[in-house]
């Protein structure tokens, strides 16, 4: 299969080459190396998840005490996410990738597949962003359009109506569905691009997803004495609570209706340099703050990490500051938005596509 091309324009090559050359000159002039502090977290992280886990199966005896504390292991999975898989997918917390991988297979122990997730995001969310069939990240599922200019089928007309339904699952489609697809359905867009998956790789993510469900389940009920409805109950809000606090956090960087979702041509072409697009494709969030920064892993400067995410995100602070300055200087699209204001801009585009009143931006 033919992969997308982005329209060459060597006005716009040359402007990144001087944005790069800027960021590259900003981030050598910081004297420290912050990236040993998402090395620490490497450490903490994962310790908080799995202490939690013991707190709770030690405390058994109080539900709520064991309801708390996997509702509390499903918010910090999403930090471990925003933390240390996304970097280290990036190969950004060690100069070892090695030590990264090693950190990647974390993600195998809470329920996913490092594996296919690291291929979705690479080379396929981060070549083609907002590109349908392509960009796995808004792939249809069926129930909730995304792209606009797909005509709504069914009860994707209603979709403003119960998306706040579907959202809380999120997860769940991740775990039983969605990793299982990429693996084993040949129209997927991940085998289309990615050729056949190696043979071990099935196996192993079939076997650490019997793992965690032994673990998070079994465990309980076998060894602390724990109902079975407590443990699949607590187990249920973990993972309802880490699918509603990961699209609060991801929801606002893509799919709102100020967006691009550029259209191919017949030649598999797009309409948009790499540079423009990027910037047409990506927002960041206005709120920057302690929070923000040290605790969502600068998600809030997303726009920087897809222009260089060479760099981990304890940069993005000041790569942000030349990226904004620069597209100003040069008419460059640049958007950031109230972290509320975008979840509200990203229901108007359910309701938008719902109704195919939506007019996006194409060649």
């Amino acid at each position: 299969m033919e992969k997308p091309s982005y329209l060459k324009d060597s006005d716009d090559a040359k402007l990144f080459n001087e944005l790069r050359k800027k960021v590259n000159q900003r981030v050598e002039a910081i004297p420290e190396n912050r990236d040993i502090y998402i090395q620490i977290k490497a450490v903490i992280l994962p310790l908080v998840y799995f202490g939690l886990y013991f707190f709770a199966v030690f405390h058994a005896d109080k539900p709520w005490v064991y309801i708390s504390g996997f509702i509390l292991m499903g918010i910090s999975l999403v930090l471990i996410y925003l933390n240390l898989i996304h970097e280290a997918a990036h190969n950004n917390i060690y100069k070892s990738k090695k030590l990264n991988a090693l950190v990647m297979h974390l993600f195998d122990f809470v329920g996913a597949n490092s594996y296919i997730w690291k291929k979705r995001h690479i080379a396929s969310h981060h070549a083609y962003p907002n590109v349908d069939g392509w960009d796995t990240d808004i792939e249809q599922s069926g129930l909730l359009l995304i792209v606009p200019w797909i005509k709504a089928k069914g009860i994707q007309k209603y979709q403003h109506r119960f998306f706040f339904l579907v959202y809380p699952l999120y997860l769940f489609n991740w775990m039983f569905i969605r990793d299982f697809r990429d693996f084993f359905d040949k129209e997927r867009v991940i085998l289309k691009t990615q050729g056949a998956i190696p043979v071990m790789e099935k196996v192993k993510m079939v076997s650490y997803k019997l793992f965690y469900f032994f673990y998070q389940i079994v465990v309980p009920v076998v060894f602390f004495k724990v109902s079975i409805g407590l443990a699949l109950g607590a187990w249920f809000l973990q993972v309802i609570a880490a699918s509603i606090f990961a699209l609060f956090v991801l929801l606002p960087l893509h799919p709102l209706p100020d967006n691009a979702f550029p259209k191919l041509d017949q030649k598999n072409g797009l309409p948009f340099s790499w540079l423009r697009h990027q910037l047409e494709v990506t927002n960041d969030l206005q709120e920057n703050n302690w929070l923000v920064r040290n605790v969502l892993g600068n998600f809030n400067f997303h726009v920087a990490h897809h222009l260089f995410p060479n760099y981990s995100y304890m940069y993005y602070n000041e790569i942000t500051e030349e990226i904004e300055v620069f597209a100003k200087e040069h008419g460059l699209t640049y958007k950031r938005f109230p972290i509320f204001k975008a979840l509200g801009k990203h229901v108007d585009l359910l309701k938008q596509n719902a109704n195919n009143a939506y007019y996006i931006l194409e060649e």
